[in-house]
């Protein structure tokens, strides 16, 4: 019995303690304004910066004054929905503080690659989710263009920037990426000169490692711009079309052979044909 009255003094003390915090909590709320907005990310990528900076350029664009309103006016649920409209959050929070402040946690939608379509722009994340292209919430990815559509969308374009991002060289050499379409994927190198053709998004080791053995190769013999396009789209050629066009030649075609990788490549696994084409 005795028991029984002490675990009922426990609740109906913390019952009594629950209340007068609320009761407090309400009053100071009634009597104290909101100090202003803190934001923070859950995550530890890089954009944070950014995406606080841009959480709060949103906020000051909303309907309702925040900072400097009582703290018992202002709707948690309604800034929350407001800032899940946008694109750019997978998921967002918000709690007013015991010292008066809007404490706002968000998840942002993490950027993967900047796609100019048409007359559009956008980003996409890591499962091809289209991210509004703000001012506010710039990120420095992969910049990619093209024509897109349903059969033809953005994300078919991610194995070949993860491949340029992963490699140390591709990822200093290459400035953008453009889509005419899915059998001509474009690299265009930082420094003006010649544009590089990938073909499709299937064998980029092997076509890396092509470019790289012209690179060497040829390059410091012909000059960086003595072509306009290097191909590599091709299993065991790579094509190389110059960039000033000569007169046309009555005769047979010159072409050169040589290992486009000896060091590296298996004899069966490329054939090595170099080709050097002017076009008329």
């Amino acid at each position: 019995m005795r028991k029984t009255i002490t675990k009922w003094l426990i609740l109906t003390a913390l019952f009594t303690y629950i209340t007068a915090i609320t009761i407090w909590a309400h009053g100071e709320a009634s009597r104290h304004a909101c100090q202003g907005i803190d934001v923070t990310i859950a995550s530890t990528h890089r954009v944070d910066s950014v995406t606080i900076h841009g959480v709060k350029y949103e906020l000051s664009k909303f309907s309702k004054k925040i900072e400097g309103t009582q703290l018992e006016r202002i709707n948690t649920k309604e800034i929350e929905n407001y800032l899940r409209q946008l694109s750019n959050f997978e998921n967002v929070e918000c709690t007013l503080t015991t010292d008066g402040m809007l404490a706002v946690s968000v998840v942002p939608m993490i950027p993967e690659i900047r796609v100019f379509d048409k007359d559009k722009s956008y980003y996409i994340n890591k499962d091809g989710k289209l991210i509004e292209s703000k001012a506010n919430f710039f990120v420095d990815v992969p910049v990619v263009c093209g024509n897109f559509s349903e059969t033809f969308p953005a994300k078919s374009l991610l194995p070949v920037t993860r491949f340029i991002q992963n490699d140390p060289t591709l990822r200093q050499l290459v400035g953008m990426v453009e889509a005419r379409n899915a059998d001509n994927i474009i690299l265009v190198p930082r420094i003006h000169g010649h544009v590089i053709n990938f073909g499709d998004t299937t064998r980029l080791g092997e076509k890396r490692r092509a470019l790289m053995t012209f690179y060497r190769k040829v390059i410091p013999y012909k000059g960086w711009e003595e072509y306009d396009t290097i191909s590599v789209k091709f299993k065991g050629q790579i094509v190389a079309t110059r960039r000033h066009k000569a007169p046309t030649v009555h005769g047979e075609a010159y072409e050169e052979e040589f290992d486009p990788d000896e060091s590296t490549l298996q004899s069966d696994a490329f054939a090595g044909n170099f080709n050097e084409k002017t076009p008329q």
